[in-house]
C-alpha cells in the first residue's frame, strides 16, 4: 500500500525530532567534557600558585632571617 502523505510527513518529522535530540545530547555531553577540563585546569593553576606564594614567603623568611644574623 502506499503511504499517505500524511503519514510521510508525520516519519520524517519524527525522525528530525529524533536527530534534534541526537545532536542537542551531543551538544550538552561536549559542554560538560569541556566544563570539567576547565575546573581541572583551574584547580591546577590554583594549586600552583598557592605553591609558589609559599615558596616566597619561605625565601623571604630566609631572606630575613639571614640578615638579623648578620650583625
Amino acid at each position: 500500500m502506499l503511504k499517505s502523505a500524511r503519514s510521510r510527513a508525520e516519519e520524517l518529522f519524527t525522525a528530525t525530532q529524533k536527530k534534534d535530540r541526537q545532536a542537542l545530547k551531543e551538544k550538552e555531553k561536549a559542554g560538560q567534557e569541556i566544563a570539567e577540563r576547565v575546573a581541572k585546569l583551574k584547580a591546577l593553576r590554583l594549586a600552583k600558585e598557592a605553591a609558589d606564594r609559599e615558596a616566597a614567603e619561605q625565601a623571604d623568611a630566609g631572606k630575613a632571617a639571614a640578615k638579623t644574623k648578620k650583625p
